[in-house]
Order: C-alpha cells, then structure tokens, then sequence
C-alpha cells in the first residue's frame, strides 16, 4: 500500500473528533462505471470463497469498517443510462420515459434530479467523468458543462490502456499510475476552486475505467493479480479457465485503481479539514461487462453492487443486510442536505438506517427488491426491439418473468453461421458483430468459440441462449442462480405468491410494461419506427 493510502487508512483507525456542528453536509459520491459486488470487504461477511478474497480495496474497506457496508445493494437495472436515470430521479428505470433505454435516450427535465434540487438549495455541485450516458459531462441530465469538471483531462477512463502505453515508453509503472492519479487530482481541486467560500458541496466522481475495455493482462501487470489465485473463486457460470480467470483478474484490476483514486479524494478532504462533514458514498451502477450473467442480465451477478456509506458521527462498523436499491440514494441525498424529498421519488431514504446502531436487518420491511430491463443496445434485435425483464429479489428467492421469451436476450446471434463465424479478435473486440448485449471481451470470444464443445456447450447455452417466461432460483440451494426451478411443483406455491407480489409492486408503480396492453417499450421512439408504404 503506498505511504498516502496508508496515512488516510491509518487516520480512520482513530476516532474522528471535532465533528462540525454544521448540520449541512457535503457529500462524496463515487460511483464507477460496470462495478458489481466486488470489494475486499465482503469477503469478511461472505459464508463462501470468492473474487473478493483476491481483489484489495482498502478505501472502500475503510469507509464500510467506519460506517455501513450494505449487503444487499441492487441497482433498478442493469443497463447504464436506465441505472443512472434511476439514481438522479430516486425513481425506478421505467418511470423515466426514454431516460430508460440507453441508445436513443433523452432526460425529460420535468423529472426532478437530486443535483439540480441540492444547487437551488444551496450546494455547490459538480461531476468529473461519467453521470448520465456515455460520454462527455455534457450528457449530465442537470446541465451542460456548467457541471463538469475535467480540466485536468478524462484519461483516468483508460486507466489500464494508458498506463501500459507509458510503461511500454519507458516509464515505470507507478510513475505511469500517477500521472493519472495527479489528473484525477487536478479535476477534483478544479471543483473545490470553483466553490463560492464554505458552502457545502455534492461531488460526483464517476470514472469509467472498470467499464470494458481493458489491456489484457493488466491486472497482473499493474496490480499482482494472479489471475489462477481466481481458480474456484468464480461464479459457477463462468468456465473456470484461465483465460477467463485472466479477464477477471484484468477487471479486479481496475477496481484497485479506482479505489486507490479515491483515497487520494479523501485525503485531500482530510487534509482541508474537510473530511469529518463530508457524507461519503461509493458503490457501481451495475454488473460485470463482457461476462455472462452480468451486465444486461437480472441475476444478483448483473445487478448487485457494492455500496459502502460513511456519515462521519453516525454509528459505525455496522454491517446491514436491508434490501436497499440505489433509487433509494437520492432521497437519502435529499435529506442529509435538509432538502424535501419530492412525491414522485420511488426511493425510500437511507437516513433512519444510517442513524441507527442495528446491524443486520434494521427496518423489517427491507426485505424485497424488484429490478428490470427494457433495451441497453439498440441494434442487438431487428428493429431495435428490447429484452424485457422484471424481476423481484427476496432474501429467499430470486423470481424473473420474461415478458418476451422469443426474443435471444443477449441479442440476435448474428455472423454465427459456419462460413461467416467471426474471429477471435472480432469477439474480442467489437461488441457488436453478435449478442450485442453482451460486451466484446476475451471471455465472450472463449465462450462463442467453444460452443460446439461438449464439455462447455452448458455455458454457451447459459450465456446466449434464450429463456422460459419464468425463472425461480432458491438461494440457499443455488446462490450462482443457475438452477431454474419454475417448473418444479414443489415450489408451485411461492411462485404463485412471487408472482403476485411483483405484479402488484409494478402497477402501484405505474410501470408501463404491465399497464394496458404493455406494449409502450415496443413501440416508437423506444424502438425503430416501421417502414413507410409507398
């Protein structure tokens, strides 16, 4: 750990003191791009071996061992800009209108955002990197580049690409790492100038680096990760082979990288005399990208994330088994910055659990959360059609319906015929020469290329192919949810109440996929238009 990490680390350890009477807080939030459940530590609280006895993230760690680690954080969908529309809107994806697809999106600006409600109440707000959509700060649904802060650059996004580029130049690795590190850096100060005298701030540090794509190998080259320390630490779903264990080892890596990125934030707050009235808050907005079952898919693998809430003088080292979903954080903004939370917010506040000095499940009626889907690539099905999913999670089951079990859910399989099977390096690197929900990545081309093999069809089948109208999972029996048991009489009761309790949920919630004839995400601008006749 180098010598900064440490110092900030080390301070932690020691009972914050002083804490400001200013009932203002500011607030921290990090957010990377396509991080799913992976921190060091939930290896602590996990009753079985996996990724997260290998990955090291001691900032993260930190703030969970001296505030809240949630263990079960879910976003609304696993899909960026339907995740993120959520998050600003406290609301669930689809009431958001075409802020819950991605391709094609649009902010409808009479939804209120929790930035924008925060400014007007007086904070100084901002963002580096990623809030909204893909791309430049100027996506942000709560204004231009009136918010965005990247004076210093955004190559922080390539971390493992850049840096590999440098070290192959002749420079060592950690200088290579620092020179993004002082990037990040200069962003942030970029911010902290730009705030009028003492008035509280919300800071959005939203990086993309975990999000694809990755140099192959990184995670060993820049961070020590062997990738065979993976060996029987991965979902069951994920072929246990090393090229597989490589790519996983590359994405742990740039979660160490944006971990250490934060550090740095939070020493720089400290060293302001800052950091005792800052709320800090760190989670992903979705699953793994390029892997099956993650990213684009409603199993806890697609749409579980990590979430750690430090509020300097509210009880700490508590760990906290709510079902919490991340529309709740806007509320929970909401009211830590003694702003009111609008009706039309979905989310529930975070507050009361934050104030508490329970563990484990502190408020009883967090026991449930309800995810979906509609469309993340636009042209992964003729005519731009979605994959449309709901799904309710419980501690007990994980229940999904499949509103279109026709369709292929990672997309159609395009150029999958014997004469045209792509290449190695097209699967690699170009998400969308087939199943065009599912990112390029080294283990969609293991995957595809080992289809016809007996030994791995299982997980082809898995990855790629399509899906009953139902699913049921047990948990206990199954927690890598590869066991469809829909089907099974034995479980006909709880599916039957399942089912109703989901239902129920989304036409209070006015989700147009079950109201009328639920056909609203099929039709324009959602999707293509029909040819006109001529």
């Amino acid at each position: 750990m180098n010598r900064i990490l440490f110092f900030f680390c080390a301070a932690l350890l020691i009972p914050l003191k002083g804490i400001s009477s200013n009932n203002t807080h500011n607030i921290l939030f990090a957010f990377a791009d396509d991080w799913g459940k992976y921190a060091s530590a939930y290896a602590k609280v996990e009753e079985r071996s996996s990724a997260n006895s290998v990955v090291k993230t001691p900032v993260f760690d930190r703030i969970a061992d001296n505030g809240v680690l949630f263990k079960h954080a879910f976003v609304t969908a696993p899909s960026c800009t339907p995740c993120r529309s959520s998050l600003l809107s406290g609301q669930y994806f689809f009431r958001t209108g075409l802020g819950a697809i991605l391709q094609g999106a649009k902010w409808d600006p009479a939804i209120p955002s929790f930035p924008l409600m925060l400014r007007d109440a007086g904070y100084h707000i901002g963002e580096t990197y990623k809030v909204w959509t893909p791309g430049t700060p100027r996506d942000a649904p709560y204004g231009a580049g009136e918010f965005g802060y990247e004076k210093s650059g955004n190559r922080f996004n390539g971390f493992s690409q850049v840096t590999t580029k440098h070290v192959t130049d002749g420079m060592s690795v950690e200088a290579a790492k620092q020179l993004l590190y002082d990037e990040v850096m200069g962003n942030f100060n970029s911010f902290l100038d730009a705030r009028e005298g003492d008035k509280p701030f919300c800071y959005w540090f939203g990086p993309t680096l975990v999000h694809r794509k990755w140099t192959k190998g990184s995670g060993k080259d820049l961070w020590g990760i062997e990738p065979d320390d993976l060996k029987g630490r991965l979902p069951k779903f994920l072929p246990d082979v090393h090229e597989v264990r490589q790519d996983f080892a590359d994405y742990l890596g740039e979660v160490q990288a944006f971990d250490t990125a934060l550090g740095l934030i939070l020493k720089r707050l400290e060293a302001m005399g800052e950091l005792d009235k800052t709320v800090v808050v760190i989670s992903g907005d979705h699953g793994a990208p390029g892997f099956p079952g993650g990213k684009c898919n409603l199993y806890d693998f697609g749409v579980q994330v990590p979430l750690a809430i430090w509020w300097p003088g509210k009880p700490g080292g508590r760990v906290v088994d709510d079902f919490v979903n991340l529309m709740d954080l806007a509320p929970t903004f909401l009211e830590i910055g003694g702003v009111k939370r609008p009706k039309v917010m979905t989310g529930r506040s975070l507050v009361p659990i934050l104030k508490s000095k329970k563990q484990g499940l502190v408020d009883k009626k967090r026991n449930w959360v309800i995810t979906g889907r509609e469309r993340h690539v636009a042209k992964a099905r003729e005519g731009m059609l979605p994959y449309p999913q709901r799904a309710l999670r419980t501690e007990e089951f994980l229940y999904i319906i499949n509103f279109a079990p026709d369709r292929w859910p990672m997309g159609n399989p395009y150029n999958l015929t014997k004469d045209s099977a792509p290449e190695h390096r097209l699967l690699e690197h170009n998400t969308f020469i087939t199943y065009g929900d599912l990112d390029a990545s080294p283990t969609k081309a293991w995957v595809i290329e080992h289809r016809n093999d007996e030994k791995w069809k299982w997980f082809y089948d898995y990855a790629f192919g399509k899906r009953p109208r139902e699913e049921l999972y047990v948990l206990a029996d199954d927690p890598d949810q590869i066991k469809n048991v829909a089907n099974d009489k034995k479980y006909a009761a709880a599916k039957r109440r399942l089912n109703r309790q989901l239902m129920s949920r989304l036409k209070k919630a006015r989700d147009p996929r079950v109201l009328g004839d639920g056909s609203t995400f099929d039709k324009p601008p959602y999707v293509a238009a029909p040819p006109k006749r001529r």
